[in-house]
C-alpha cells in the first residue's frame, strides 16, 4: 500500500534537512530543528531511512548523513536533470571575466539550490553561497531573480504563502520584496545589497527553459566595494550574456537530433 502523502512529505523534509548539514552530518536534534518535525518522529523516520540506505549514521559521532542509495538514485536521474556540464563553461567564464565568485543555482520548488561555484582571481570572497546552499525564493540574488520572472499568479501565490521575515529580517517582507521584484524585472537582473550578510553583495540573471520559464540563475557575489554603482551595469550585462548563452544551450538540448 502506498505511503500516505503526509508521510512522504515528512520524508522529503528530513532528506532535505540532512542535506542542509552535509558534508559533516548532524545530530537527530539538529535535523529535528531544521525540518520542524518532532524529535521522536525524526529519529523513527531516520532509522527507517537508514534501513533503505537513504541515510546513514556515523558510528564515531552518531550524526546522520545522506546515504549511499541516494548516490545511485542520483546517477540514474542525472541524464535527465544534470545540466552542470552545460553550465560549467559559462560559470567559469563569468569568474574569469569579473574576478568574482560565480555560481549556477537551480530552482527546486520554493527554493534555489547552488550547483556550481567558480572563484575568480580577486582574493576577497563572499561565503553566502556554496555548493548545495539552499535559499527560499526571494532570498539572495539567485532566488530573487527566479521569483521575479515567474508568472504573476505564481509570484502572488508564493508571496501569500511565504513568511521570510522570521529568518531573514524585515527587508524580506512581502511589500519590500514586491518592490525589489519590480526593480529586478525592469533591470533584467537582480541585486542583493548585503541583505543576508552585511557587506556581501550579489547579482544574478535568470536562466530560462524553452518555454521561457525561469529554471535557474547565474550569479556573482563579492564584497560591496566590488559592486559599486558604476560597475553594476557592466556586471549585469555580463550576467545577462551568460544567462542567454546557457538558456540557448538548454533549449538546444531539448531539440530533436
Amino acid at each position: 500500500m502506498a505511503a500516505p502523502p503526509d508521510l512522504v512529505a515528512r520524508i522529503g523534509l528530513l532528506l532535505r534537512a540532512v542535506s542542509a548539514h552535509e558534508p559533516d552530518g548532524a545530530t537527530t536534534t539538529q535535523i529535528s530543528d531544521t525540518s520542524g518535525l518532532a524529535r521522536p518522529t525524526t529519529h523513527r523516520l531516520l532509522t527507517s531511512l537508514a534501513g533503505q540506505g537513504l541515510v546513514q549514521r556515523v558510528s564515531e559521532t552518531g550524526w546522520w548523513q545522506l546515504g549511499p542509495e541516494l548516490h545511485f538514485l542520483g546517477r540514474s536521474a542525472a541524464a535527465r536533470y544534470d545540466v552542470t556540464h552545460l553550465a560549467h563553461p559559462v560559470v567559469r567564464k563569468l569568474a574569469i571575466d569579473t574576478g568574482e565568485s560565480a555560481f549556477y543555482s537551480v530552482r527546486r520548488g520554493d527554493e534555489s539550490i547552488c550547483l556550481i561555484r567558480e572563484d575568480g582571481a580577486f582574493p576577497l570572497r563572499s561565503h553566502v553561497l556554496d555548493l548545495g546552499s539552499r535559499f527560499p525564493l526571494g532570498v539572495a540574488s539567485a532566488g530573487l531573480v527566479i521569483l521575479a520572472f515567474l508568472s504573476g499568479a505564481e509570484r502572488d501565490d508564493y508571496l501569500h504563502r511565504a513568511d521570510l521575515t522570521a529568518e531573514f529580517g524585515s527587508e524580506h517582507s512581502a511589500e519590500k520584496l514586491r518592490h525589489r521584484l519590480d526593480t529586478t524585472r525592469a533591470a533584467g537582473f537582480a541585486t542583493n545589497p548585503g541583505l543576508i550578510v552585511e557587506g556581501s553583495w550579489g547579482m544574478a540573471a535568470a536562466v530560462f527553459d524553452p518555454d521561457d520559464v525561469p529554471v535557474g540563475a547565474l550569479s556573482l557575489t563579492g564584497v560591496a566595494d566590488r559592486f559599486s554603482e558604476g560597475r553594476r551595469p557592466e556586471l549585469g550585462a555580463l550576467l545577462l550574456t551568460g544567462a542567454h548563452a546557457l538558456s540557448t544551450r538548454l533549449a538546444q538540448r531539448h531539440q530533436p537530433s
